[in-house]
């Protein structure tokens, strides 16, 4: 498996059984560093050097986060402006992200009918996520896959258990 950078986002993980669930998945998985943004951040003081200088030692970075109100947890959205900074990618030189991929992993507490021009938001989750996906295009970072697991504040046992099977095939594919 690729040396893999794993920023996990959730302001209010210790009341998301489906995330705490799905996290386990990474703990078998060779060459995984998981990294949880709140944690590392609870001031929302990001340091920038330190982070552009980390990801440069990763090929894949997986995104895991939930969609709260419609976009990106406020933790990750502000990791992103910081850590990719236009003018650090655009200083004449070969971007050194380049070449990386990336993964995103993520919740919504509605159901998928929910999540579709017809349904009750009148929007995919998948376009509620162009802003991470441009950033990805901008940096030359290939985004090899978006899973959304969808009512993940209802899954029973069974459907967790389902979940994670899904992800570990998706964490094992190159």
């Amino acid at each position: 498996m690729k040396k893999t950078l794993v920023l996990f986002a959730h302001p209010y993980f210790e009341h998301s059984t489906t995330n705490i669930r799905l996290l386990e998945c990474y703990e078998s998985m060779p060459n995984v560093t998981f990294r949880d943004l709140y944690e590392d951040y609870p001031d929302f003081h990001i340091q920038a050097f330190r982070e552009r200088k980390r990801i440069v030692d990763f090929e894949r970075i997986i995104f895991h986060f939930p969609i709260i109100w419609f976009g990106l947890p406020p933790l990750l959205k502000l990791w992103i402006d910081e850590v990719f900074d236009m003018r650090w990618i655009s200083e004449g030189q070969l971007n050194i992200l380049s070449g990386k991929d990336a993964l995103v992993i993520t919740s919504v507490g509605g159901s998928e009918n929910n999540y579709s021009k017809e349904g009750k938001y009148k929007t995919t989750a998948e376009s509620l996520l162009t802003g991470l996906q441009v950033s990805l295009d901008i940096n030359n970072i290939e985004l090899k896959k978006t899973h959304i697991i969808y009512n993940a504040d209802n899954l029973d046992d069974k459907q967790l258990d389902v979940s994670c099977e899904e992800l570990s095939e998706i964490l094992k594919t190159e």
